[in-house]
Order: C-alpha cells, then sequence, then structure tokens
C-alpha cells in the first residue's frame, strides 16, 4: 500500500521530474567546469610533462609495432617503459602537494555540488507536501526561494553526514569484497560473481538503513513546521515502524537500481535523464508517505481520492 501510494503521488507531481532534470543539469555544468579547470591548473606540470608525453609516444609505438610486425622493436619496449614510468613516478612524487590539492579541490566540489543539489530536492519536497495535504500545485520556484533557508540549514547537516557515512560505507564493502574470497574454499569466477552478488548486497542495505534512519526528517520538517535540527533527532531516534521502513526503502533501492540498469541498456544511457530525477521523486514520495501513515494524518493519493484511518492500518 505504501508502494502504491507513494507511485500515485510520483505520477501526481511528475512534471518535477523536467524542473529537477533541468535544476540538476546546470549544477552539473557548473561544478564540472570548475573541477575541469582544478584538474586543469593542478595538473598541468604533470600532464604537460616530458614523461608523459614519453609515455604516450612509447605507447604508439607499442601499437604500431603489434600492427606492422616488428618484433625487434617489441623486445626493446619493456625496458623503456619500466625507465619512463620509474621517471614519471617521480614525478608525481614531486608534485604530491599538487595532487592533494586537486583531491581536496575535487571533494569540495563535490560536496557543493551536492549542497546545490539538495536546495532543488528540499524545494520539490515542499511541493509534493503541498499536493498531498491540500492538493495544490506549489510553483518550483516559488517553493525554492520560500524555503532556500530552512533547506540550506539541512543541506549543511545533512551533506558532511552522509558524505562520511558514504565513505565508511564504500569502504567497509570495499575490504569486504576483496577479503571475502579468503575465507570461501576456493577461486574462480563463481567465486568473484558470488563476492560481488554480496557486496552489493552489504551495499543496498546500508543504504536503505540510511534511509531508513533518516526518513522523516526532511517530512518532519516541512509537513509540520519542525526545526532541522529536531526533525533530524527525531527521526533517528524513532523505533516504531523501523521494519516496514526498512523493507519499503530495501524494496525501492532495488526497484530503482533495475529500473535505471534496464532503460540505461535499452536507451543507451539516453533513459537516465528521466529515471534519475524521477527516482528522487519517487524516494521523496515514499519519505512522505511513510511519515503521514505513521503519524496518522491524512493525504490526497489524487485528486479525488484521500487516505482514509482504514489505509492507515494496513
Amino acid at each position: 500500500m505504501r508502494f502504491r501510494h507513494a507511485l500515485h503521488i510520483t505520477s501526481e507531481n511528475f512534471s518535477s521530474v523536467f524542473k529537477l532534470l533541468l535544476y540538476r543539469l546546470f549544477v552539473t555544468a557548473i561544478f564540472g567546469s570548475l573541477a575541469y579547470v582544478i584538474l586543469s591548473l593542478g595538473l598541468s606540470a604533470i600532464t604537460g610533462s616530458s614523461e608523459v608525453a614519453t609515455l604516450k609516444g612509447l605507447t604508439s609505438e607499442f601499437v604500431h609495432a603489434i600492427v606492422e610486425g616488428q618484433p625487434e622493436v617489441l623486445q626493446a619496449l619493456p625496458a623503456q617503459f619500466q625507465n619512463a614510468l620509474a621517471d614519471l613516478v617521480n614525478l608525481i612524487a614531486f608534485n604530491t602537494p599538487s595532487i592533494i590539492g586537486c583531491v581536496f579541490g575535487l571533494i569540495g566540489m563535490y560536496l557543493l555540488s551536492r549542497f546545490m543539489n539538495g536546495l532543488a530536492l528540499y524545494s520539490i519536497a515542499n511541493a509534493v507536501n503541498d499536493r498531498m495535504s491540500t492538493y495544490s500545485n506549489t510553483s518550483f520556484s516559488q517553493s525554492y526561494f520560500k524555503s532556500i533557508g530552512k533547506a540550506a540549514l539541512y543541506q549543511v547537516i545533512y551533506v558532511p553526514l552522509c558524505f562520511v557515512y558514504d565513505a565508511l560505507m564504500l569502504s567497509g564493502c570495499f575490504l569486504f569484497f576483496f577479503y571475502l574470497p579468503s575465507f570461501l574454499p576456493s577461486w574462480g569466477p563463481v567465486i568473484v560473481l558470488i563476492a560481488i552478488s554480496l557486496t552489493l548486497t552489504a551495499v543496498v542495505c546500508l543504504e536503505a538503513l540510511k534511509m531508513t534512519l533518516i526518513c522523516s526528517w526532511i517530512p518532519a520538517a516541512v509537513a509540520d513546521g519542525d526545526s532541522i535540527t529536531h526533525a533530524f533527532r527525531a527521526s533517528v531516534r524513532k523505533g516504531k515502524g523501523f521494519g516496514a521502513r526498512y523493507v519499503s526503502f530495501l524494496t525501492a533501492i532495488y526497484l530503482i537500481i533495475g529500473v535505471n540498469v534496464l532503460f540505461a541498456l535499452t536507451t543507451v544511457g539516453s533513459g537516465l535523464l528521466i529515471t534519475v530525477p524521477l527516482s528522487y521523486l519517487f524516494l521523496l514520495s515514499l519519505q512522505f508517505v511513510n511519515y503521514y501513515l505513521e503519524n496518522g494524518k491524512k493525504y490526497f493519493i489524487t485528486k479525488n481520492t484521500i487516505a482514509d484511518a482504514a489505509d492507515m492500518h494496513l
């Protein structure tokens, strides 16, 4: 029932998909350009060096020697590659401060882009709530500027917390993937597939846990006007209905992965322009459905359908 209602509410707010798409494309273009500038400035001493030029030349020689069938050239190339790689390693070591600066610059751009994209998501959350509570149609720009202060505070807390959580989760799953085969009786393609499957399962389960813990954060702040910090504490501490919320998000994440992979394969990636923002909208709708149901709040599913008390016990 939660899924069915979330799907209905997603369809009722489908126009938000295109607004979110345009906004995310704009943000990606801005911060992608800034990231390119950071990489160009920070790594110019390496990319424009004679060491890199030598490696490119040796690579071209290698390909040419294979195509032309020149065994004497192929025999001499390994030693030349080894010397060129040693020179490149020394160059990288010499430019370590610049590389570290690039890494921190890219992390900063990533966090700022998440911050800006999060402002749009908070605006969409306001529109979803208005649709569910009064069936009103709130414009994106009106919602964006009306809630920008509260949305910014939410993102200031949310972005660093999720960055740390995601970094720890991915690091743990990375180690799990490489150490898991050592506990299995043999090694081979089947074992590798099992390790990949279990690692992906762990990632999905941990992502569902994160979504469950913060499920009520935005809805409480938007629907009931709670402060961002109070809504966060209440969401994390909320134990009642944890299992139902966790199952709903676990299923939603698997569904989203399946739909995005399917559209990516069948449309050569172009379908992701729709399915990715649609996935964010669906997760927002599911958060609000969970929050409304667990707090006994009635809401519009469609223009002529309101979730009543009987629905709240399903």
